[in-house]
């Protein structure tokens, strides 16, 4: 599925931008990285499901702080991901995405020779749709929870936000390497804290470890980031008179702002998921 993901992106056509054709360009970006992102769940699902499974019920803080820590690299690898996409490209698109399937392939070795070939045979019989759907009240809860919290970074943060930064007309104007760099050290970030989340935290605050208040409180801290940006941008001349340094000091602190708070919140909830 990562695969065909990123394959897809060998169908790009610059005339997409060049003729004013944005949509069309976001609505394919979108789809490649729906399959993309499928692909990584899955891969962070099983990573998550072997740390529980290895870990004791009694041992919940340590549980915490190992889910934290591998999610949160995870997280800051990907960051520098964009720094390595935003260094290829200089180069040549095709170039980049070639990398890009290299490393996809080069993993998959080793997960077929280092994973045991008894992970993910829990049960004998096959699990069908409907029992997938029949999980936990809490499970369930907490699906529902993540599709809107993950969704809410995803609808602005994974393409459009690139989209402003690259656009010279209604966004910041700035050079593909720059809004690549920008992304990774936002990325390496956000990884960064959530990995140490539960130690530097939650912990001094006694919220360690996490349950569905602490998630509540930081969820509802997490909207304080884009009301302030949404008011920066509706309530003050900085975007309607194209002020960019001021447009550019708002968007890059909004997204500190948003990037620490989603870190923690983010941090909770593969907790209480694995939990």
């Amino acid at each position: 599925m990562q695969l065909c993901g990123i394959g897809m992106l060998f169908g790009w056509q610059d005339s997409w931008a060049a003729n004013g054709q944005v949509v069309t360009g976001i609505v394919f970006v979108t789809a490649a990285q729906m399959l993309c992102g499928i692909a990584k769940d899955l891969t962070k699902l099983g990573g998550k499901t072997v740390t529980k499974l290895v870990t004791p019920d009694e041992k919940e803080s340590r549980l915490f702080k190992v889910v934290s820590f591998i999610t949160g690299f995870k997280n800051s690898m990907k960051g520098i991901g964009y720094f390595i996409g935003a260094a290829a490209l200089t180069f040549n698109y095709y170039f980049a995405l070639g990398i890009l399937l290299l490393l996809v392939l080069a993993a998959m070795p080793w997960a077929a020779v280092g994973l045991s070939n008894q992970l993910g045979r829990a049960r004998k019989e096959n699990i069908t749709l409907h029992t997938l759907f029949r999980q936990a009240y809490n499970v369930n809860v907490l699906s529902m929870a993540r599709f809107f919290l993950f969704g809410s970074r995803d609808m602005w943060f994974e393409v459009p936000l690139p989209f402003f930064l690259r656009d010279a007309v209604h966004g910041l104007g700035w050079q593909r390497v720059a809004v690549g760099a920008v992304l990774a050290g936002f990325i390496i970030l956000y990884g960064q804290v959530q990995s140490w989340t539960p130690q530097l935290v939650l912990q001094p605050l006694r919220q360690s470890p996490a349950n569905k208040y602490v998630e509540l409180l930081w969820n509802g801290l997490l909207c304080f980031a884009p009301a302030y940006m949404a008011v920066m941008l509706l309530g003050t001349p900085i975007f309607i008179n194209r002020q960019l340094p001021a447009m550019a000091g708002v968007l890059l602190s909004g997204l500190l702002l948003y990037c620490v708070l989603f870190a923690v919140n983010s941090s909770v909830h593969s907790y209480l998921i694995v939990k």
